[in-house]
C-alpha cells in the first residue's frame, strides 16, 4: 500500500480544481455543485466552499444518489439508498458540475448522468474527479482532475477524507 495524495495534495488539488471549474465557466454565477455519495459529496462540499470564498459569494453543493441508476443492481450486494438534495436554485438551465472521488469504469458516471436527467435539463454537465485512475469502460472522461494515477486493474484506489475517515490521504492497494 502506497500513499499516492498527502492531505496537502489533496487540499492543492482541490483548490486548482476550483479555479479551473471558474476559469471555464467564467465565474460562479451559472454553476450548481452535485457530489456523488459518499465521499464526492464531501469533495463537492469542499470545493463549492473554496469557489464561495474565491469568488465572494454563496456557491451551494448538493448530493446526487445513484443507486437505482447503477448497471450493476444485480451482481452486487445492496447498497443503502442515499438522499438525494439539489440547492434551491435547481439544474434547470445551470452549468452542472458533478464530482466524484474516483473515475474508473465510467459506468457511475453514467449512472448519474441517468439519475440528473430524471430531475431536470441543465445547459451542461462537467465532471470533475479528484482522482482518475482509467481503464474506461464507457466514453467518459473529466473536465477536471485532481490527478491522473495510472494504476493496473489489480490495484484499487482508497480516498480517505477527514468527515469520513479522520484523515485525507489517497492510497493505492495490491501490486502494479
Amino acid at each position: 500500500m502506497s500513499i499516492a495524495l498527502s492531505a496537502a495534495d489533496i487540499s492543492r488539488a482541490l483548490t486548482r480544481i476550483s479555479h479551473e471549474i471558474l476559469e471555464k465557466n467564467h465565474g460562479a454565477d451559472s454553476i450548481t455543485v452535485l457530489g456523488i455519495p459518499t465521499r464526492g459529496a464531501h469533495l463537492a462540499q469542499r470545493i463549492a466552499t473554496t469557489i464561495s470564498t474565491i469568488e465572494s459569494r454563496d456557491v451551494q453543493a448538493g448530493m446526487l444518489d445513484i443507486t437505482m441508476h447503477r448497471d450493476d443492481l444485480r451482481i452486487r450486494p445492496l447498497r443503502a439508498i442515499m438522499s438525494t438534495s439539489i440547492p434551491s436554485i435547481g439544474i434547470e438551465g445551470r452549468d452542472v458540475i458533478l464530482i466524484d472521488d474516483v473515475l474508473f469504469s465510467g459506468r457511475t458516471i453514467r449512472a448519474a448522468l441517468d439519475a440528473l436527467g430524471e430531475i431536470g435539463r441543465p445547459r451542461s454537465v462537467q465532471l470533475a474527479v479528484l482522482v482518475d485512475r482509467g481503464h474506461r469502460e464507457l466514453p467518459i472522461r473529466a473536465d477536471f482532475v485532481g490527478k491522473n494515477l495510472p494504476t493496473s486493474p489489480t490495484q484499487s484506489v482508497r480516498v480517505h477524507l477527514s468527515e469520513i475517515d479522520g484523515l485525507d490521504e489517497v492510497l493505492i492497494e495490491g501490486e502494479a
